[in-house]
């Protein structure tokens, strides 16, 4: 199969000799442009090619490539030229692969991929697309099976599926990607597991469902071995689409620091990044975190709920109860848009201030005690933990209120006020019924609720951790301190 630098130089050649007037000139292969670039090197020096900057070497010592640099040049000149500069890329990074091929060369802190073997025990779903990864990253796998042939035509071909003994044997780190259930059936290979690095990538179906975390039932069976736990917060489907997008980090720990450090080559070559999460009694924490289920936003959703029961509560007596009472009318139907409506508003300004409220009493308690380096209350250094999420619900809030509010024109109580309204005014005969001042104060009323999503808007996308990470901090702590001032400023306008 052809190169790619010769495709290159192909499909190129032919552009050339499309768009250059005269006689076609093929490119066949790399050694007959190269001749014929040496061949036609006087004609292009002669014909112009003296420019200081032409002329004068690359930063890497390498002579430049030529080029065409009049009209008049011959086609096959320019076919050459182009070929040249093609070979001065693939020396350069343009010539790097991308991330599932990535390539080790000239960093000496990571060990060539295509140097060293990877073993994988089990044949699962988490073990056939780490083995699909391993091989997009230029790593040579064996694929351990107690039934190598049912299961060889669901790893790629570039893997290698044979028994777990002989897999064993041929590789030093080996991915142990069976259940914790199943640890006892690799008794046998103990033997020839002596002096190996065991990866456990298990997890458990609840959180400290067992004594002791997998890792370490993993090491107490084979003591002879070096376990370290990693890849378990990795799922199966972001092995198979690569890094590409979001938080990719593998938690990496283990008692021995070369099997942590070889374990962590191997994640950065595929494109993760590996945190070192210390010895060994770390897995079981490690292993809990896949079976949490949003740990840093309980506090706050709770928080949202009971703010807008409080306020639902409020409104509710004042729009349907109190007018029941009081003048005998039912205004049940209020409940699940009106009323909703006016208690979205309320929770998020006070989400919003309580974002800002606990930095104001640390700068407080700090000028108080004279210093910053006294630890501050539990309460208050949880508080300042989940401002990120007490801002994002106070932003879903406002979402929602804006929603509501364009939905009122279209609920049906509406259409019936209005068509009252017109009827009253008929029958009083009042043609013009225009008041200046709620017009203004409603015109107002909606621009600024406006200009304050949107700059709601603003405050939560830069609290996203991409777009965070991509600003420095004069543009971050610009949006957000100038921002929410005007944010706090319109909603109590």
């Amino acid at each position: 199969m052809p190169s790619r630098a010769r495709l290159c130089r192909a499909v190129l050649c032919h552009a050339v000799s499309l768009a250059v007037p005269g006689r076609a000139v093929p490119c066949r292969s790399a050694r007959t442009c190269g001749g014929r670039r040496r061949a036609h090197g006087q004609e292009g020096g002669a014909r112009g090619l003296t420019s200081p900057l032409l002329a004068s070497p690359l930063p890497d010592g390498s002579a430049r490539p030529p080029a065409a640099a009049q009209s008049g040049v011959s086609r096959t000149a320019v076919c050459c030229s182009i070929c040249g500069f093609i070979q001065w890329m693939s020396r350069g990074d343009m010539a790097k692969p991308l991330l599932g091929h990535r390539s080790m060369e000239g960093d000496p802190s990571i060990t060539p991929a295509a140097s060293r073997s990877i073993g994988v025990l089990g044949s699962g779903d988490f073990a056939r697309s780490l083995a699909i990864r391993l091989v997009c990253s230029g790593f040579k796998v064996v694929v351990g099976s107690r039934n190598p042939k049912r299961k060889a035509g669901l790893f790629p071909s570039a893997a290698e599926v044979t028994f777990q003994a002989e897999a064993v044997k041929k590789t030093d780190v080996i991915f142990v990607a069976v259940f914790r259930e199943h640890y006892s059936t690799l008794c046998d290979l103990a033997d020839v597991l002596v002096g190996k690095i065991l990866v456990d990538v298990s997890n458990n179906t609840e959180i400290n469902h067992h004594k002791e975390s997998n890792a370490e039932y993993l090491a107490s069976l084979f003591p002879a071995c070096t376990v370290v736990k990693g890849f378990n917060v990795v799922s199966a489907w972001t092995l198979q689409s690569g890094a590409r997008d979001g938080n990719k980090q593998v938690l990496i720990c283990s008692n021995n620091q070369e099997a942590k450090r070889t374990v962590a080559e191997i994640a950065q070559v595929m494109g993760f990044t590996p945190v070192d999460m210390g010895c060994m009694s770390s897995a079981r924490e490690i292993e809990n975190i896949p079976l949490r289920l949003l740990p840093a936003w309980k506090i706050p959703i709770f928080l949202a709920l009971g703010l807008f029961l409080c306020f639902f509560t409020y409104n509710l007596i004042r729009q349907v109860i109190h007018p029941y009472i009081r003048e005998q009318k039912n205004k049940l139907y209020k409940i699940p848009i009106e009323v909703v409506n006016t208690t979205l508003p309320c929770v998020a300004y006070v989400m919003l201030s309580l974002v800002y409220l606990p930095g104001v009493l640390a700068a407080c308690s700090q000028l108080y005690y004279g210093t910053k380096y006294r630890r501050f209350p539990d309460w208050l250094d949880q508080w300042l933990q989940h401002r990120k999420q007490i801002g994002l619900l106070s932003f879903f809030c406002a979402a929602l209120h804006a929603v509501y509010s364009l939905c009122l024109p279209m609920r049906r109580s509406h259409r019936y006020q209005l068509i009252e309204t017109a009827v009253k005014q008929a029958v009083e005969k009042k043609m013009n019924i225009w008041v200046e001042e709620e017009v203004w104060r409603m015109e107002i009323y909606i621009s600024v609720g406006i200009i304050a999503l949107g700059l709601l808007s603003l405050l939560a996308i830069t609290s996203l951790p991409s777009i965070a990470n991509s600003l420095n901090w004069r543009e971050f702590s610009f949006i957000q301190v100038s921002q929410d001032i005007k944010n706090l400023s319109s909603d109590l306008f």
